[in-house]
């Protein structure tokens, strides 16, 4: 498989994670959480749709939901790091600096 496919693969599974997180967030529970989850997995694939942040930023906004922009890319760049299997890990109460970098890196 290559690189491109498991990127991409990557970003489905975050955009499926960050889904739930959002659903959460404008109070969605069940099958209607899972239904926006899987909207915003599914539009990672058209070109039109995957715009995951300013999907989300448009639908907190619509439902009075305060979440910063930033707080929203850093919510992004962490799924992404589970979604790839690469979360920070736990060294007594720090966060390993090197995953720690890569967060800030992918929430820029």
């Amino acid at each position: 498989m290559s690189s491109l496919d498991e990127e991409l693969k990557t970003t489905i599974r975050r955009n499926k994670l960050l889904g739930m997180w959002a659903a959460e967030k404008l109070g969605l529970a069940s099958e209607k959480a899972e239904a926006y989850s899987q909207g915003l997995a599914v539009g990672t694939l058209d070109a039109e749709y995957s715009d995951v942040f300013r999907k989300i930023r448009q639908d907190f906004d619509g439902a009075g939901v305060r979440e910063s922009d930033d707080d929203i890319l850093r919510i992004m760049g962490e799924l992404m790091l589970k979604a790839s299997g690469q979360m920070p890990t736990r060294r007594g109460n720090s966060v390993d600096g090197a995953a720690l970098v890569l967060a800030r890196k992918l929430s820029s």
